[in-house]
């Protein structure tokens, strides 16, 4: 197997068929080339319906205790056979499903890197001039972390060698926000980082709408900083947006 493609669910009945529809129609690999697996939190809408809909691999959370976002890769991580761990969201879209994988066999699969992040977007449809300026402002951002040998990729889109991903024990499940960045910036320490918009995603902008780019802004970096100073987040929880 090349490659899993896990997505961390919680209610995500709205957004989830695109992404999923996409995959399982447009992927130019073999059936035994990938996988999809969607790491569920317990949803109580249709999400379990929709992930067996499209004949992926579902895994519930079944505890009373909430799982996060770091837990739920974990485990669909533990689940995975592919060589490569493709974490996307379950709120995003490919913009180009062919040249997206036809980049990671190209330049990628057989490469010393030893993770891929990539460009994110807002969905076009619903793209305003604000939404241009900050994630563009971002990307490069971004990109002077990791050449300032921070490492760092939004968790968007995030592709990472499996091996790697078991040797450095995958997410810090005690980290409730910035669990992306924290991976990035440990596999960082051991190899190369690659970011890329050649691999571009779309995503929804629910979030930054109902909090305001500045408030998403500062909770970012409050928990990156604290990650860093303190290694572990200022967040206790990541608020369900939907």
């Amino acid at each position: 197997m090349k490659y899993s493609i896990i997505i961390p669910t919680l209610n995500e009945e709205k957004l989830l068929p695109q992404i999923l529809e996409q995959l399982t129609s447009e992927i130019q690999l073999k059936g035994n080339e990938y996988e999809i697996i969607i790491s569920d939190g317990g949803s109580k809408d249709s999400t379990q319906d929709i992930a067996e809909k499209f004949k992926c691999t579902f895994i519930k959370h079944e505890f009373p205790i909430k799982e996060n976002i770091s837990a739920g890769r974990n485990k669909g991580a533990k689940k995975a056979e592919g060589e490569w761990l493709i974490f996307l969201n379950a709120d995003v879209r490919l913009a180009n499903v062919k040249k997206f994988f036809n980049f990671l066999e190209d330049n990628i699969y057989t490469s010393s890197y030893l993770a891929v992040g990539g460009h994110v977007k807002v969905f076009p449809e619903e793209e305003i001039f604000s939404d241009r300026l900050y994630h563009g402002f971002y990307y490069y951002y971004f990109h002077m972390l990791n050449f300032l040998g921070m490492g760092t990729g939004r968790g968007e889109c995030q592709v990472i060698r499996k091996d790697i991903f078991n040797q450095l024990n995958g997410y810090d499940e005690k980290l409730a926000a910035g669990e992306d960045f924290d991976l990035f910036k440990r596999i960082k320490k051991i190899g190369k980082i690659l970011l890329t918009d050649e691999l571009l995603v779309f995503e929804s902008p629910r979030r930054f709408r109902r909090y305001g780019y500045f408030t998403v802004s500062m909770m970012w970096l409050k928990n990156s900083s604290s990650i860093v100073l303190r290694k572990k987040s200022i967040s206790r929880e990541w608020e369900e947006v939907r």
